[in-house]
């Protein structure tokens, strides 16, 4: 049987300092961040003792390929919620806690969009007069630089990590029908908005390989960074750097459900063989993200011709005879349902009529937010007041959000989002570290997925690995945590 999938989101927001003349995102990042942390009891940093993005799961690294630099030096800080904020190639970062189902990644995935706009609201005290910093949760600067949002998965590590790659990337290709957050234009290659007047997807068109491990450039459809941040033995964490930042709740929950259930149909051979493999899945990639009638076939390594809609129906059909067949253990039973049920919803109102779902699907909400201003004012799709348009969505404050503004359906009320921000989940291991860092944040050195470090005032430093990200959930922890009134407690309990 597939293992849980164990999920999360790292979201690398844009930045922008107005004001300051020459434009600094790196200090502006550190700055934001600075100013969130500050106001915190206190401040616990990252510890990067385990930190190896330049593992490859294929055993090797291509030629001319470059691993990610750890950038130790940055602002780095965990969060009683036991997510990690950073700032992480010029940008602010917001990782969530690992969470055990999709539906907890999407609460505490918006808990960071509270977070950065708490985080504006903070720096705007500290500014000079006349500067002003400003986030955006989007993926472009519309001049050429894109920044992820990355999903992480648990996997089993005795599946071969191959088999993972051929098998997921028909999915990854055409599940941007509805994670995609939508474009105004293109980016690459001097295209003019006449011939791509607006995209589903934000990234699609900055990915160049099928296979790799880079993030920044020549980016893969499926990345093969070997960090599980777990036991290595057991388990392999899939590093997905193919989606789209979203705003909309219903489309995070069906970019990580869908992408949870389809990895562990993979574990438990229910993908296997050609019959959805893409001829070219890289050019199919970007077709699908600028055809806006969801109607262009995609061509099939057999020479069949299917469109992105048709391939999701079929990965949907087989997700619900294997839910029918081995259930929906490995995505939580409650959330699998709830996943399977909207993921057919949303492909019914797709062939119907997108326009059906502008108030679930980021591109569809986007779309005709832009394209509504583009008519009422009679303009053409090259002028840079759609492009601002677009970049407005994005705007994490509040009050600024076009987002916001277009009252797209909820899955969480506002309360629980809050609470998400400070509170950790409860049912995997970042319970444990969230704990700690609230009871005894002055003992805790540093913290990274797999460890927490405590100062008890002797030498050594005392280290707890936490390399099963299941355990430390309340139900292994709390009345350990109860019984003990100090950290040196508590670590010699662990040690007993």
């Amino acid at each position: 049987m597939a293992i849980r999938k164990v999920c999360g989101i790292e979201t690398e927001y844009g930045i922008i300092l107005r004001g300051a003349g020459e434009p600094n995102p790196i200090a502006a990042s550190s700055l934001l961040i600075n100013a969130y942390v500050a106001r915190l009891a206190r401040r616990v940093g990252w510890d990067f003792e385990d930190e190896t993005p330049g593992n490859d799961a294929r055993g090797f690294a291509a030629e001319g390929s470059l691993a990610p630099e750890v950038e130790t030096h940055l602002v780095n800080a965990v969060l009683t919620n036991g997510a990690r904020y950073y700032v992480d190639h010029a940008h602010p970062e917001y990782s969530t806690p690992e969470c055990a189902d999709a539906l907890a990644a999407t609460r505490y995935d918006k808990a960071g969009e509270v977070i950065l706009a708490r985080s504006v609201e903070a720096a705007s005290l500290v500014l000079p007069p006349g500067q002003q910093v400003v986030a955006y949760k989007n993926n472009s600067d519309g001049k050429g630089n894109s920044y992820g949002c990355h999903e992480n998965y648990l996997m089993d590590r005795a599946v071969p990590f191959g088999r993972i790659a051929a098998e997921v990337i028909p999915h990854f290709v055409t599940r941007q029908v509805f994670t995609g957050a939508g474009k105004v234009g293109s980016e690459v290659g001097g295209i003019p908005r006449s011939e791509v007047p607006f995209q589903l997807s934000q990234r699609a068109e900055f990915f160049e390989e099928e296979v790799g491990l880079e993030t920044t450039l020549k980016r893969p459809l499926v990345n093969t960074r070997d960090e599980p941040h777990a036991d290595p033995g057991a388990y392999r964490r899939l590093h997905v750097i193919v989606g789209d930042a979203n705003l909309s709740e219903v489309a995070t929950l069906l970019k990580v459900g869908t992408t949870a259930l389809v990895l562990a149909m993979i574990e438990d051979d229910e993908l296997r063989g050609r019959e959805l493999t893409l001829a070219v899945p890289v050019a199919a990639h970007r077709r699908v993200a600028r055809d806006l009638t969801l109607r262009q076939p995609l061509e099939l390594a057999d020479g069949r011709r299917l469109t992105a809609l048709d391939l999701q129906w079929e990965l949907l059909e087989r997700a619900q005879k294997y839910a029918q067949a081995r259930g929906l253990e490995a995505v939580d039973p409650e959330v699998g349902a709830l996943v399977l049920a909207r993921w057919e919803g949303v492909l019914e109102g797709l062939e119907r009529d997108p326009a059906s779902l502008a108030g679930q699907l980021d591109w569809v909400a986007k779309h005709q937010l832009v394209d509504a201003y583009r008519q009422r004012h009679g303009l053409s799709w090259s002028d840079d007041r759609l492009a601002a348009l677009d970049l407005q969505y994005h705007d994490v404050r509040p009050g600024r959000s076009l987002h916001r503004r277009l009252g797209m359906e909820r899955l969480f009320d506002d309360a629980s989002i809050d609470e998400a921000t400070t509170e950790p989940p409860t049912d995997t291991r970042a319970y444990f570290r969230g704990r700690c860092l609230q009871r005894w944040g002055s003992a805790v050195t540093a913290a990274n997925w797999d460890s927490l470090v405590f100062d008890l005032g002797e030498d050594p430093l005392r280290r707890v690995p936490m390399m099963e990200p299941l355990r430390g959930t309340a139900a292994h922890v709390d009345t350990l945590l109860e019984r003990c009134a100090s950290p040196a407690e508590l670590v010699k309990a662990l040690g007993s």
